[in-house]
C-alpha cells in the first residue's frame, strides 16, 4: 500500500485529494498544526475524516517536518499548505513568506535527508504570472511577474522545487494551478463570498454583498478535477511542471450574473456594494492559462464547466444555510 502525506489537509484541495487517494487504496497522512479546537468541517463534508491519519507538525518548524518525514517515509508528498489568501499577504507578508517559501525549503530538505526517493508535488499558482506582458493564454514558458507577497513567496517555492530536482535528482513537480473553487472554498475568497451571499439574499438573511473589483477576470475550475492532475503528475516517470486550468476566462460580474440567476434574481446590482478594502494594492486584471501540456502528457482535462461550478457552490450554500 502506498503512503501519501498531504500538507494543508483541512484546506480546500486537501480533502478532495485525500478522497481521491483513499479511493485508489493509499494510506493517507494529513499534516495539521496543533489547535485547541481543530476544524474538520472540510474533511467531514467529504466524509473522510476518520480515514485519514492526522499528524501534528508545522511547516515553519523544520524539526517537526524532519521528524514526520523520517517517521512516515511516504511514497508521495503533496504540499498544499500555504497562507493562501492573496489579500492577507499584504498585511502578513512575513508570515506568508515563512509558510509559503521557507516551509517548502524545510520540506524539501527533510525529503533529501530522510526520504530522497519520495515523489514531491508543490502547489504553485497562476498568481506567479501576475500581469504578464505576454499576449494570449499563459503557458509554462510565460515569464513571471508576481504582484503580491503571496505570489512572490510562491515563486521562491517554485524555483526551489526545480532546483532540488536538478541538483539532487529528486522527483519534484510543480502544478501551476489556476483558480479552482468548490463548496468548501474558504469564505474569504470572492467566489465563495458570492455563493454564500447569494444564498443568504435568497433566504432573506442579508441584503448585500461587499466586493472589490468586479472587472477582474479569472480562469475558474473545480477543485475536485484539479486534484486528479496533481496525482497524475507524480505517476509520471519524469518530474515536470504543468499548468492546470480550463483555458476559459470569466469576470466576477459573470459569476454574479450566473449565481443570482440560479436563484431567480435577475437584477443583482442593487445587492452589490463596492468596498475599497477588498481592492488590492497591485491589482491583477486577468489570468487565463492553456492546459495543452497537461492534456498531452498527463491525459488530463477538466470535467466541470464554469456554469455548473457556480450552481454547485450556490446550491451547497443554500443547503448549508437552510439547516
Amino acid at each position: 500500500m502506498k503512503k501519501a502525506l498531504i500538507t494543508g489537509i483541512t484546506g480546500q484541495d486537501g480533502p478532495y485529494l485525500a478522497k481521491l487517494l483513499l479511493e485508489k487504496g493509499y494510506e493517507v497522512y494529513g499534516l495539521m498544526r496543533r489547535y485547541s479546537c481543530p476544524n474538520f468541517s472540510n474533511t467531514d463534508y467529504l466524509d473522510i475524516t476518520e480515514k485519514i491519519n492526522f499528524v501534528s507538525g508545522d511547516l515553519t518548524d523544520e524539526a517537526s517536518i524532519m521528524n514526520i518525514i523520517k517517521t512516515i517515509r511516504p511514497d508521495e508528498v503533496y504540499n498544499l499548505a500555504a497562507q493562501s489568501f492573496v489579500g492577507s499577504s499584504w498585511e502578513q507578508s512575513k508570515f506568508t513568506t515563512e509558510v509559503n517559501a521557507l516551509g517548502v525549503l524545510y520540506l524539501l530538505n527533510a525529503l533529501k535527508f530522510f526520504s530522497p526517493n519520495t515523489r514531491f508535488y508543490q502547489a504553485s499558482t497562476s498568481e506567479m504570472f501576475g500581469n504578464s506582458h505576454e499576449k494570449g493564454l499563459q503557458k509554462e514558458e510565460t515569464p513571471f511577474h508576481p504582484r503580491s507577497p503571496y505570489a512572490i513567496a510562491k515563486l521562491y517555492a517554485y524555483w526551489m522545487t526545480i532546483n532540488f530536482k536538478e541538483s539532487y535528482g529528486m522527483h519534484c513537480s510543480n502544478g501551476i494551478l489556476f483558480n479552482h473553487e468548490s463548496p468548501i472554498r474558504g469564505i474569504e475568497f470572492v467566489t465563495r463570498k458570492i455563493s454564500d451571499g447569494v444564498a443568504r439574499i435568497k433566504l432573506g438573511l442579508t441584503d448585500e454583498i461587499r466586493l472589490g473589483n468586479l472587472d477582474s477576470k479569472r480562469d475558474w475550475g473545480f477543485a475536485g478535477d484539479y486534484v486528479e492532475a496533481m496525482w497524475l503528475m507524480l505517476q509520471q516517470e519524469n518530474p515536470n511542471n504543468y499548468i492546470v486550468s480550463t483555458g476559459e476566462t470569466h469576470s466576477i460580474r459573470d459569476f454574479l450574473d450566473l449565481a443570482f440567476k440560479h436563484v431567480g434574481i435577475e437584477n443583482w446590482k442593487k445587492y452589490i456594494k463596492i468596498d475599497p478594502r477588498f481592492k488590492r494594492p497591485a491589482e491583477l486584471f486577468s489570468l487565463h492559462g492553456t492546459n495543452k501540456k497537461a492534456q498531452e502528457v498527463l491525459g488530463w482535462k477538466p470535467k466541470v464547466k464554469f456554469e455548473e461550478l457556480v450552481k454547485i457552490m450556490v446550491d451547497a450554500d443554500l443547503k448549508r444555510l437552510k439547516k
